[in-house]
């Protein structure tokens, strides 16, 4: 082998390293964790998230409330989210989600491109899918990848990834509460 060739190979090789040691686990990962995330049990009735937004840097950009209602229908619910942002602004998305038994989601809103998926196991939950934030005046297309992490039965931790062209921008961390 030519000194080339095994310089390629061994770029290779760390790529390929770096790749996988950058991937994140999927929910199966968590199967055996506890308390039991149950989509339906935790998300209601009334809820109150608090937190943060962040840029890719890790500075600090807003701070905000979420006033939620979540009401089902058999496996058929409405998550209402009422958001105030530090800076006054206020938003409102309402989600209609449809639980399957596999334990997987789907879930829509006026905001979201076509179809939030998800899925729970052991004490997590993960979704993904693409929002249209309000942006200088426009909008723009943003990929959301939430993990939500049960802590206790009334209190779970929210982070999400906000992504564009495969590059994180973003990380928003909420903690939601049972009221």
């Amino acid at each position: 082998m030519t000194i080339l060739n095994y310089a390629k190979v061994t770029f290779a090789a760390i790529c390929a390293l770096l790749l996988v040691s950058c991937s994140a686990p999927n929910v199966e990962h968590y199967n055996n964790t506890s308390p039991e995330f149950d989509f339906k049990t935790f998300f209601s009735g009334n809820l109150k998230a608090y937190g943060v937004v962040q840029d890719y840097k890790g500075e600090l950009t807003r701070k905000l409330v979420v006033d939620m209602h979540a009401s089902w229908e058999g496996n058929q619910g409405v998550i209402e989210e009422d958001f105030i942002y530090d800076d006054g602004e206020t938003q409102k998305r309402i989600w209609k989600v449809t639980l399957n038994d596999d334990k997987s989601l789907t879930g829509t809103a006026d905001d979201v491109l076509g179809t939030a998926k998800g899925k729970s196991d052991g004490s997590v939950f993960h979704w993904n899918y693409d929002v249209e934030l309000p942006y200088d005046g426009s909008t723009l297309t943003v990929n959301f990848d939430d993990w939500m992490y049960l802590v206790t039965q009334t209190r779970l931790i929210n982070r999400t990834s906000i992504v564009k062209f495969g590059i994180e921008v973003g990380e928003v961390t909420l903690v939601i509460e049972k009221i």
